[in-house]
């Protein structure tokens, strides 16, 4: 899918967001690319602060244009789970990640980095997860994902060889003992490996 589709399908489930006070980032495949190397990709993930009451307001002012249900939201509400926005029109899927009550995870949703979506064309600009939040999240899936992913590895990588200079490390190590990804976090870093 083109950069186009993403900017179609994302532009008008942020504005609803925006009507109704959701804050929300972009992270997953769509930030490493923006920090990193681009590549290409069939979804784009956004977490947010999507409460239970949000769910009729979001299906109703998404409309017709939009596959989602408001059962779903609600779901993924009480779990912290996520749930999926279809664009009919752009033929493009956003997955909707609850932000979740952890200390890590409320740290990482406050730092927010604004910045075009990359290739779109558009100069409007978007909430993204910080490149160190990109760097530890994409750890933690690559481990949750049996660390087979070569995909994830390559988006780690990526961004940390663009970013180098301007991560910020005391940042990087005081979370991943936390996240069990300190290992990772220590190969990756390795000059030379990005």
């Amino acid at each position: 899918m083109t950069a186009a589709n993403m900017f179609a399908a994302l532009a008008p489930v942020v504005d609803v967001f925006a009507s109704l006070g959701i804050e929300y980032q972009i992270g997953g495949s769509v930030a490493a690319t923006t920090f990193g190397h681009a590549r290409s990709t069939l979804d784009v993930d956004v977490v947010a602060n999507v409460r239970a009451e949000h769910a009729t307001a979001i299906s109703n002012a998404l409309g017709k244009g939009y596959y989602v249900e408001p059962e779903a939201i609600v779901e993924a509400v009480k779990h912290e789970s996520s749930f999926n926005v279809l664009s009919l029109i752009a033929f493009f899927k956003v997955d909707v990640f609850v932000v979740k009550a952890t200390e890590y995870e409320q740290t990482a949703f406050a730092r927010v980095i604004m910045a075009p979506l990359a290739g779109s064309g558009s100069d409007r600009l978007f909430r993204f997860a910080t490149a160190e939040d990109v760097i530890l999240h994409k750890l933690d899936w690559f481990v949750k994902g049996g660390r087979s992913s070569d995909r994830q590895w390559r988006d780690i990588l990526g961004v940390v060889a663009v970013q180098r200079t301007r991560l910020d490390l005391a940042y990087l190590r005081k979370w991943a003992p936390s996240l069990g990804i300190e290992d990772l976090l220590d190969s990756a870093l390795v000059p030379g490996t990005a």
